[in-house]
């Protein structure tokens, strides 16, 4: 596939790399402009362009930016495109943002009100970016991690999946994109190494009234 990545920090630079790795093409971007992500370019294997270029690029788009700037994804390239949302909402980094604090939505479903005509799954925003980077296993491995997802568009999901697999995790989908409060930072499951059948139970069970202190997990 071509894949899209917006946003050039941590998330972006190790989804790039496993992307690159499993033979995809992909472009990177930042807000600043491609002349500021010159040495990615040869240190990741990948193109560097705009956050534009790299949303019509993508077959697949990769929102990985702070929480405060999805209003700056670029709407017209992602229409009918699937789009992943790292997002997690960190009131010291985006400001108070009071539809979260009061849990009234889910930041996917903020991302999907900016861009309505898009695809959206969430997925890989509950990992820390360097276990994302060392903890992937073979298809059928007993240790094998497993990472969570939810959306709307049952066809994303499987191509989201699919992409998931081929970085090293099995994939527990919890549903409708409403559902993602469910993994979102600091829930029980977020940023713990879980197998599949864990996962699923601590997801099943998780409830919106439950938050865990935050640990060693911040990306």
């Amino acid at each position: 596939m071509k894949i899209g990545i917006i946003g050039a920090g941590f998330v972006g630079q190790t989804v790039a790399r496993l992307a690159v790795g499993n033979g995809h093409e992909v472009m990177i971007s930042n807000s600043r402009g491609p002349e500021t992500l010159f040495s990615m370019r040869s240190a990741l294997g990948c193109e560097i362009g705009t956050a534009k270029q790299a949303a019509e690029f993508g077959d697949v788009v990769i929102v990985a930016v702070p929480l405060k700037a999805y209003r700056a994804v670029p709407v017209a390239p992602l229409v009918g495109k699937v789009v992943i949302d790292t997002n997690n909402y960190y009131s010291e980094r985006d400001g108070a943002i009071a539809e979260l604090d009061r849990q009234e939505t889910t930041t996917s479903e903020m991302l999907a009100q900016h861009l309505p005509q898009s695809r959206i799954v969430k997925a890989l925003n509950a990992i820390v970016m360097k276990d994302l980077a060392t903890d992937g296993r073979l298809s059928g491995s007993p240790d094998r991690r497993a990472l969570p997802i939810a959306g709307d568009d049952t066809e994303a999901k499987t191509l989201v999946a699919h992409l998931v697999d081929e970085f090293g995790f099995d994939v527990v989908d919890v549903g409708a994109l409403r559902e993602g409060w469910r993994f979102e930072r600091a829930r029980p499951a977020y940023c713990v190494p879980l197998d599949k059948a864990a996962l699923l139970q601590t997801l099943s069970a998780t409830t919106r009234d439950e938050m865990v202190t935050e640990g060693t997990w911040r990306k």
